[in-house]
């Protein structure tokens, strides 16, 4: 199967087909989830009229909702609610493991279905998959991308890398999920934020192709603006970096088209030195540029990213520590996921599955997926 959606709905239609008589969604929620590992957030619909909506009992992933009067409505992120016309003190995000069921005959109710846990919401949701006008769990996605601006002002003053008292210094974003950070760590620093890069609304989000798509697709991702960035020692903000093909491509383009005379590559994110297995098809170990450089444990030295920064074409490169995530999204390190970047999955299988990555690491089955070594360890056996 290619989605957990379809698993899913057959675990749902398998209770349903054996039981004898009609089941209350309380009881189908905690009978199939009980086996579950991971993350979900389910809005679904039945014949009769019903609606469901859950969240898995870590809260990995977001889940909002409004009930007003007779209007009842849910999605991943409050800002598609907002849009809908709700107000911002309607709309509440659904607890880890708490569903909403609303029945047109008996009306809405919010029930437990899964015990509660220590929440491990993802931080990727507020460093890039979130749309920035969102609020998540309370914490708002604009000011957790403000606050790792901060956070990179700080350490760019402690590195004293870059002169950033000349005329000639500017802070430039990749845009989109950028722009907040590198707002705010210009603020800080007084130094001049400039679109220097302009995004092709066509191109699309690129970590998830594959190859020489991948490549294509980066090389007309930005149009770098020559007057803006002529002569001048660009400070880059980046949100993360995944497999450096966009990177690569974007700092060719920014020297050879953009005519900068030196870049500095910012990210305000600590190195990805894992794969995510909940939800997001992201690399394997070996196709990720960061292990090569940081190991997989992620350790930052002043050579490591400077050996990357030369690779790259940059003329230097630093990234932010693990820990100024959670001072950045305001929660404490425990309550988020954070095993892309650590290693450390929230969930026993997620576990497992990494250690079938790492053990697999350099093999000839790392071209496929960790999920699909898995598959054919258990079909050898």
């Amino acid at each position: 199967l290619d989605t957990d959606t379809e698993i899913i709905l057959h675990e749902f239609g398998r209770l349903l087909s054996q039981s004898p008589g009609r089941i209350d969604w309380i009881d189908v929620l905690k009978k199939t989830t009980a086996g579950f590992d991971g993350a979900y957030s389910l809005a679904l619909l039945t014949a009769e009229g019903e609606m469901i909506v859950a969240r898995d009992p870590l809260g990995i992933k977001p889940m909002c909702y409004v009930h007003e009067g007779p209007l009842f409505a849910a999605a991943s992120e409050s800002v598609a609610l907002l849009n809908l016309g709700f107000e911002n003190d309607q709309i509440r995000s659904l607890p880890p493991g708490m569903a909403v069921v609303v029945d047109p005959k008996k009306g809405v109710r919010l029930e437990r279905f899964a015990e509660e846990q220590t929440p491990r919401h993802c931080f990727f949701e507020w460093i890039y998959f979130a749309n920035v006008a969102s609020t998540l769990d309370n914490k708002s996605v604009y000011l957790s991308r403000t606050a790792l601006g901060e956070e990179l002002a700080r350490a760019e003053r402690e590195n004293g890398r870059v002169d950033l008292d000349a005329e000639d210094t500017i802070i430039v974003p990749v845009p989109d999920t950028s722009k907040a950070a590198a707002d705010s760590m210009a603020y800080q620093l007084s130094i001049p934020c400039r679109e220097g890069l302009i995004r092709n609304r066509y191109a699309g989000r690129t970590f998830i192709e594959g190859g020489r798509a991948r490549k294509a697709k980066a090389a007309t991702k930005y149009t770098p603006l020559r007057e803006v960035l002529e002569g001048k020692r660009v400070i880059l903000v980046e949100d993360s970096i995944f497999i450096s093909t966009t990177m690569n491509v974007l700092l060719d383009r920014i020297g050879d088209v953009g005519g900068a005379k030196e870049i500095h590559v910012r990210v305000a994110c600590p190195p990805i030195i894992a794969p995510c297995f909940y939800g997001i098809d992201m690399s394997t170990i070996d196709q990720l540029i960061a292990p090569k450089y940081f190991s997989v444990r992620g350790e930052l030295t002043d050579d490591s990213q400077q050996r990357l920064a030369d690779d790259l074409g940059a003329d230097s490169l630093r990234y932010l520590p693990v820990d100024a995530i959670a001072r950045a999204v305001g929660l404490p390190a425990e309550h988020l996921c954070q095993a892309c970047v650590t290693g450390r999955y929230p969930t026993q299988c997620g576990q497992h599955l990494y250690q079938i990555a790492l053990d697999n690491r350099g093999s000839k089955m790392d071209n496929k997926r960790t999920y699909e070594q898995l598959a054919a360890a258990m079909s050898a056996d």
